[in-house]
């Protein structure tokens, strides 16, 4: 996998004073078409969860070892971005369809530092995520490729309903190596791409 885009320098502070910063790019090129390729396959086999207490109808994936590679990948780009040195925890597909909405919500302890990444989508223009930080309420939309990190379990974050047809989004989790949920690297599991609960 080619390396991730830098981080701008002025995306920590930007990240301390709002809790959240888009990282553009995060993936592009071939890199994009593979991970969505994969991520389609999943969501269509049959093989996958069908929803959680977030999203009941809504394919969803656990830590898919080809997606925590991806977790793990992009790591060194997020703790350039947000400053800190972090253990990947877990990742997390999940395969919205038209009508679906996620509730306003903090995440677990695993899910200290996020990022949220568009794999690609049927629809006429990008499904913003809202997120609720220290500076006021926005809207941000992500274009495939495009990745919002966000201190999850200080941001509230949520969706409207969505009206394309279908969107791929990974969710890419991380705790602070020196903060008080590093305990969660892994998710707890013996190791990456180890199958463990749903628990989004």
């Amino acid at each position: 996998m080619q390396d991730v885009r830098p981080a701008s320098p002025a995306s920590v502070s930007e990240f301390a004073q709002k809790w959240y910063v888009v990282q553009r790019a995060v993936i592009d090129g071939g890199d994009l078409r593979s991970i969505h390729d994969h991520a389609l396959a999943r969501a269509d086999s049959g093989s996958t969860s069908l929803g959680d207490h977030q999203v009941p109808d809504a394919p969803v994936v656990y830590a898919d070892p080809s997606l925590d590679m991806l977790l793990e990948s992009v790591r060194p780009k997020v703790e350039v971005a947000t400053g800190r040195k972090l253990w990947p925890t877990y990742s997390y597909l999940r395969a919205y369809k038209r009508g679906n909405l996620l509730a306003a919500h903090l995440d677990r302890p695993s899910c200290e530092i996020s990022m949220t990444v568009n794999l690609g989508m049927d629809a006429d223009e990008p499904w913003p995520i809202w997120i609720a930080g220290p500076m006021g309420i926005a809207a941000v939309p992500l274009d495939p490729g495009d990745g919002l990190i966000y201190r999850g379990c200080d941001c509230y974050h949520w969706r409207e309903p969505f009206a394309g047809n279908r969107l791929l989004q990974v969710f890419l989790h991380y705790v602070d190596q020196d903060g008080p949920n590093a305990e969660w690297k892994f998710d707890k599991r013996p190791s990456l791409g180890a199958a463990a609960r749903v628990t989004e």
